[in-house]
């Protein structure tokens, strides 16, 4: 399969799942603030690692997201024309919290150096 539409399916998989987030109603979920951040389809099409970012408890959401995986394979098949729905893997994407550790630090550094420009 190309490259390019591996990017395009892992692309329309993704938008699909954080569609389909709206229609979920575990409390785990949505106590939790759950996002899709990516996904990253096999190159068979039969296994998806999907990322997400939780405002709360990102375990709790990881078992809230594992209890509605067959909901969210559905909503995959019935909108989505893959001759195979990947099973789901659920990550927790900690890109989010470094980049706003990065935002700390920088913001820390350039708060240093203006003390000392006033000195």
């Amino acid at each position: 399969m190309a490259k390019y539409r591996r990017g395009r399916i892992n692309d329309a998989v993704a938008e699909e799942l954080a569609i389909a987030l709206g229609e979920v109603r575990e409390p785990k979920v949505i106590n939790n603030f759950v996002s899709i951040t990516r996904a990253e389809v096999a190159p068979d099409l039969k296994y998806a690692s999907v990322y997400f970012s939780a405002m709360g408890d990102a375990d709790e959401a990881a078992e809230g997201l594992a209890k509605c995986t067959g909901m969210l394979r559905h909503h995959l098949a019935r909108t989505l024309n893959l001759r195979i729905t990947p099973e789901l893997h659920f990550v927790k994407d900690g890109s989010i919290e470094h980049g706003a550790r990065i935002a700390r630090l920088l913001e820390e550094i350039k708060t240093d150096n203006e003390k000392q420009g006033e000195d």
